[in-house]
């Protein structure tokens, strides 16, 4: 599709000018009509095309397949060229001559931001493109109120979305495996995934679960539903995490191939981070013991669901180390029926040790949360506080000292 300079210019002053701009004001109303019956013409031949192939889809006749493959692409082509069309000479012209609708000057602005990718970041602009011009199609549907319409485009719509954020997601995974990215770059690309992530869930996802019904995964429609809890109400930083925690369990499901386990590990590595400092930079005891539930339940989730999944170690010490941490937890897990409380406190303290283990790599960094760790485990009866003391000729020195 040709691109073409989207910048509003003033309206000229001038006599001529006004009667210029009078007479573009009363030939938009015929342009946006005939833009209209263009996009719903090739819409409908769009669809048609969907169908053919979809029907198609499980048919031996490879012959076949392609052909309707090919002819429903080309029409995809053409049926975006329509809308964009449609945004060029009367979306842009109505803005222009100030006479555009807020929902309007809203699809522009959209449609400046996607275009601004074009420069910088290429393959995600090609994917956001289409996207773009869908929702704008979608929206304009919706408005018509024509249910037989609506419920067959949406079953295009779904399909093709979820190729899209498909496409984009594993984009953001190929550019987190960048050696050169920096540590600043790395946490827009993570903020860049949760936000795509969460569009899906709160966009396409409720008419995926419309169009298949009991077809839909319970644990997708579950997680779904917690996700539904977050949506009303100001969030705080730990409700901000738990929120980011189900958009991965979710993309465990959905987007497993776009956003590879490596990359999902790399999330969840980046929540535990959070949390961790979220519990040090805690005000007082109550936000403390909240953060500390939310870490409980962040590291079972990132052990439990992810971990337990992976197949390739980069290093054979810590494939071992998380054998035994497996082997610990099933042992533990035989106790949650009979003894529901002893379940949860040896729990707590397997994921604590656990954890320690891992920041203890880095003391100075962790020294906060290590200490944290600690005085927990002293808490819980598993370490205690000893006092060692020395003598030396000049002077005699005691202090505290925690110990296993």
């Amino acid at each position: 599709m040709a691109e073409k300079s989207l910048r509003v210019l003033e309206t000229n002053k001038t006599f001529l000018g006004k009667i210029s701009s009078t007479i573009s004001k009363l030939l938009i109303p015929t342009k946006i009509g005939i833009n209209g019956l263009l996009i719903s013409t090739k819409r409908n031949n769009l669809l048609k095309a969907y169908e053919n192939y979809i029907n198609e889809e499980n048919n031996d006749e490879t012959n076949k397949k392609e052909i309707l493959l090919k002819k429903y692409e080309d029409l995809y082509a053409l049926y975006l060229e329509s809308i964009d069309k449609y945004v060029m000479d009367s979306i842009y012209k109505k803005v222009k001559n100030d006479t555009a609708t807020p929902f309007e000057r809203t699809a522009l602005s959209k449609y400046y931001t996607v275009i601004h990718l074009k420069e910088t970041q290429y393959i995600e602009y090609k994917y956001r493109k289409q996207k773009y011009l869908l929702e704008l199609d979608y929206e304009t549907i919706q408005s018509q109120n024509k249910e037989k319409v609506q419920a067959r485009f949406e079953k295009f719509y779904t399909n093709k979305m979820e190729t899209l954020y498909k496409g984009i997601l594993k984009n953001y995974s190929i550019q987190l495996a960048d050696n050169k990215s920096t540590k600043e770059r790395n946490e827009k690309i993570y903020e860049s995934i949760f936000q795509t992530l969460e569009e899906y869930i709160v966009n396409i996802l409720p008419i995926k679960i419309k169009i298949d019904g009991n077809a839909t995964d319970k644990e997708v429609i579950q997680q779904y539903d917690r996700f539904n809890t977050f949506s009303v109400g100001k969030l705080d930083e730990r409700d901000e995490i738990e929120k980011q925690l189900i958009l991965l369990g979710i993309s465990r499901k959905l987007f497993t191939h776009s956003l590879p386990l490596i990359v999902a590990e790399q999330c969840y590595i980046k929540l535990l981070k959070d949390t961790r400092q979220m519990i040090v930079s805690a005000k007082n005891e109550r936000k403390k013991e909240e953060a500390f539930e939310m870490l409980i339940n962040l590291i079972e989730d990132y052990n439990i669901r992810l971990l337990s999944t992976k197949i390739y170690w980069d290093k054979a010490e810590s494939r071992e180390q998380y054998k035994k941490f497996w082997t610990e937890f099933k042992k533990i897990e035989d106790l949650k029926q009979n003894s529901p409380d002893e379940y949860l406190k040896k729990k707590e303290i397997l994921f604590i040790k656990n954890d320690l283990k891992a920041v203890s790599i880095n003391p100075q960094k962790y020294e906060q949360i290590i200490k944290f760790y600690k005085e927990k485990l002293v808490e819980m009866g598993v370490m205690k506080k000893v006092k060692n003391s020395c003598k030396t000729l000049q002077e005699r020195c005691t202090k505290k000292k925690t110990v296993a």
